[in-house]
């Protein structure tokens, strides 16, 4: 990996000597149905250089490169590339470059993955780049600062779809020689940087659609839509939900953005094996097929997807329109998207609770992310590809997202997106940084954007906001103050734009709120005037409706009214941001372990929002594995299994709710009873009322089975017979991994560790597998061996699998102070090594620590 890392300052140096015309890139895809591990890649880049004489460089990942090519002069391929660079001398004023490379198929889906389903043995294709990994295809200037129109022609079998950022130009033409296949043009692209250029090819099935809408001058804008899935997956995909959302979108930017869609056509592939959520690759959008459903889902299953399809949508603007100068401000894109995709969600689709899920899910990730010792600042220091890499984080997603969210309290929505609307406009098919975006922001606001960028995205952590009340003889409150502290690593106290509601409980035992104000708060305390002589609340919260970014906390009456009424809650914001607090009280050491599942207990079952629940399961499963002190875990175990099954049998018959109680109870059984209904459940001697036992509940079911030891190799052996697809190869590889015995352990590390034959699909699945939470004293021998491998691992693999080893590996069951002290010991004994390793251990390091100081806790109680 180091040998292909592009720093910062020669990016700069780069894009001030280059200005990139167009680019011609010829794929000859046809091996990818046979046995051969590459394809001809041959790229023509028509290019001007600022100081002629000078030299510079093109990046590409090949096996072997047949010819360079200079403005007609043949260059020695052996000479000027060294396995990731062309080096280019003396280049003219205006200059063409050709090079011709055979270029290697991907496992690991970086580059052009190539997957073949093992249900029918077809072949399918995909791209995937962000944030370098274009050079693995065809030979580019890998920054996102060089944008170009891109032409691509693609050769491959002739049965075959095949799509690109353009539209097909003309009709496929035949191969001389070759009946099989056919080359296809694609038009040229607007500008666009070389990371979200695409290609996806193979018999994928197509449902195509089109979008209408005419414009304030009068003219029609006409989108062609299409979507794509495998055809294996094809009796499941819902394309017309997919579609749907997709038009509703587009209405909604069209509203909002005064920019009509640029890029021509619209196509969303759900391809295999995909590392990430999805990719803004514009007019060619790409997912993982697993929003494709094979079973019964739950409704935030489809709100997730949804929302993923929105944030994907808000990218043509934000990242494909008007792309960041460079990864420094990656947030420029995902904090926009995340927060777009949210807003839009709630505002155009039927999924109207969407900011219930911002605040319970994506906020929590983003909690997380800020109190890590890896934290940075909304607008990050990236160094080099590397650090690019590893910003793809809760912070630039999520907690930029919800600095948005806090900017459209401070300025108000309509400045907001009319700042966004010159944005686009002055800034289309070119590149920005922060200032750019500030500067409009000016321009339509009366607020200080220096101070608020300066607070909010220039500085890291996350602050704490406490309310403190004092009540007069009278029992109306006196003055409520809200208090404001930071970590003394992240000092900054920011100016926060909060609502501050009170709650009381009604004589039908409802607790409802009954004021409310709005308020600036700065420094470590602020008096919220409104409020006073208000009647005594039971319960005051900060930041209600959630209009900034801050970690709640509760006086002592109000911690005391949640204890008792969590669930007398009315309104579901509320209730969640009420949640969120309690995890946040849980991780943070402040409330024991026991408390938070015992809440869980209590209140889950009534709880309405079903995305809640699933992360209220989430997390409850997170308090017991690593926050719950050891001599508790059996016990809390079983009582919180038996607490899932009561509900599992009184959720209503085939609701999301009772699928959701049926998979949490599927991850906690270890009794006898438990299991025994568990294999009940699968061979249809037992029956729960309502509950479809279908594929994917099946292999859930199996997974605890395997892990506990109540199935062996055979049962998933006749079970892949059964579910003989891509999605039942993972199933069947992560039960395997995860069999209690020290053989199937050493052989899971041995595929993922020692050797790359796995796909990244598969060797997600075996470290899932691999790390099951009853199993602790089984792989205890891996702990040491894995600091041994983790260096080998990063200089070896991919970035990409090198970090779902290093995350997935680590230690974390093994939470003893002694694995603390060895991860202390790697990081003092390895100070060179690379810094993004180094990151990925500190994290994992933080992550121990705190679990350790919550056990302390929980045994304290």
């Amino acid at each position: 990996m180091p040998g292909e890392n592009l720093t910062r300052e020669e990016a700069r140096l780069r894009a001030r000597l280059l200005s990139v015309d167009a680019y011609d890139v010829a794929l000859d895809l046809r091996s990818a149905v046979g046995a051969g591990d590459t394809f001809r890649s041959v790229t023509t880049i028509r290019f001007r250089c600022a100081e002629p004489g000078v030299g510079s460089f093109a990046d590409l990942v090949a096996p072997s490169v047949s010819s360079v090519t200079l403005n007609g002069r043949e260059l020695d391929p052996q000479t000027v590339y060294d396995g990731s660079r062309i080096a280019l001398d003396g280049l003219a004023a205006e200059n063409v470059l050709v090079v011709e490379a055979h270029c290697a198929y991907s496992r690991t889906g970086e580059g052009l993955h190539r997957f073949v389903d093992p249900e029918d043995g077809e072949v399918y294709l995909y791209t995937h780049y962000e944030p370098a990994d274009c050079r693995r295809v065809f030979a580019n200037f890998e920054q996102p600062d060089l944008k170009a129109p891109f032409a691509f022609s693609v050769t491959a079998p002739a049965g075959w779809t095949v799509i690109s950022n353009g539209e097909q130009d003309g009709e496929a033409e035949p191969v001389p020689g070759d009946d099989t296949a056919t080359t296809r043009r694609f038009v040229p692209t607007k500008p666009i940087a070389t990371y979200i250029t695409a290609v996806v090819a193979g018999p994928y099935h197509v449902v195509r659609d089109h979008y209408s809408r005419k414009l304030p001058d009068g003219t029609a804008l006409e989108i062609p839509l299409s979507a794509l899935c495998r055809k294996g997956l094809a009796r499941h995909f819902d394309a017309d939900e997919i579609l749907t959302v997709t038009k509703q979108g587009l209405d909604f930017f069209h509203d909002h953005f005064d920019f009509p869609y640029p890029f021509g056509k619209y196509d969303q592939s759900f391809v295999p094996e995909y590392n990430i959520g999805a990719m803004e690759n514009p007019g060619c959008v790409t997912f993982r097929e697993e929003y494709v459903f094979r079973g019964r889902t739950t409704r935030s299953s489809y709100e997730r997807r949804a929302n993923t399809i929105l944030h994907e949508m808000a990218h043509m603007w934000f990242g494909d329109l008007v792309t960041m100068e460079w990864w420094d401000d990656l947030w420029l894109k995902e904090s926009f998207a995340d927060f777009m995709g949210s807003f839009s969600l709630v505002e155009a689709t039927r999924f109207t609770n969407g900011w219930v899920t911002f605040a319970n899910q994506r906020k929590a990730w983003a909690y997380r992310a800020d109190q890590l010792p890896s934290t940075h600042p909304v607008t990050a220091d990236i160094h080099d590809l590397e650090d690019a890499k590893l910003n793809f984080d809760g912070i630039t997603y999520a907690k930029g997202a919800s600095v948005l969210k806090q900017l459209v309290a401070y300025v108000g929505q309509d400045a907001f997106l009319e700042g966004a609307r010159r944005y686009f406009k002055r800034h289309a098919y070119g590149n920005t940084r922060l200032s750019d975006l500030l500067e409009v922001l000016e321009e339509v606001s009366d607020r200080d954007m220096t101070a608020w960028s300066r607070s909010w995205l220039q500085t890291a952590g996350v602050n704490s906001l406490t309310p403190q009340a004092t009540y007069g003889a009278d029992g109306r409150i006196a003055e409520l103050a809200v208090l404001q502290e930071a970590a003394e690593s992240h000092p900054e106290l920011r100016p926060h734009r909060v609502a501050v509601g009170l709650y009381r409980r009604e004589a039908d035992g409802a607790l409802v709120r009954y004021a409310r104000t709005e308020a600036d708060v700065s420094g470590p305390r602020t008096v919220i005037t409104e409020l006073a002589g208000a009647e005594r609340p039971e319960l005051i919260l900060v930041n209600d409706d959630d209009l900034t970014y801050c970690k709640i906390r509760f006086d002592e009456g109000s911690l005391a009214t949640l204890r008792d009424h969590l669930g007398d809650l009315t309104d579901p914001l509320a209730r969640a941001l009420c949640w969120s607090a309690l995890w946040n009280l849980t991780r943070d050491g402040l409330m024991p372990a026991r408390d938070y599942l015992e809440l869980v207990q209590r209140f889950a079952g009534a709880e309405s929002d079903i995305g809640v629940l699933q992360m209220l399961q989430t997390w409850a499963t997170s308090a017991l594995v690593h926050y719950a002190a050891p001599d508790r875990r059996e016990q809390a175990a079983r009582e919180l299994a038996g607490s899932a099954l009561r509900e599992l049998r009184l959720a209503e018959p085939g609701s999301g709710h009772q699928l959701a109680w049926a998979r949490f109870f599927a991850q906690l059984a270890t009794a006898e009873s438990d299991l025994q209904l568990l294999r009940g459940l699968l061979d249809g001697t037992a029956r729960i009322d309502g509950l479809e036992v279908d594929q994917e509940l099946r292999w859930a079911f199996l997974t605890t089975l395997t892990a506990q030891g109540a199935a062996d190799e055979s049962v998933l052996t006749a079970e892949l017979a059964r579910d003989h697809t891509a999605s039942g190869k993972r199933h069947q590889v992560r039960c395997l991994a995860a069999r209690p015995l020290p053989d199937v352990k050493e052989a899971a590390w041995a595929s993922v560790v020692n050797t790359d034959a796995l796909s990244n699909a598969l060797t997600e699945a075996t470290i899932a597998g691999f790390g099951q939470p009853g199993q602790r004293a089984l792989l205890a021998p891996f702990a040491p061996r894995y600091f041994e491998a983790i260096e080998r691992v990063w200089r070896e693999r991919s970035i990409e699998t090198a970090m779902a080893i290093v995350r997935g590996l680590f230690p974390a069951l093994q939470d003893d102070p002694r694995t603390l002290e060895a991860t202390d010991t790697w990081l003092r004994q390895h100070p060179d090594a690379a810094p993004a390793l180094r990151r990925l251990v500190a994290e994992a390091r933080d992550d121990l620590s705190r679990a350790l100081r919550a056990q302390v806790r929980d045994a304290a109680v």
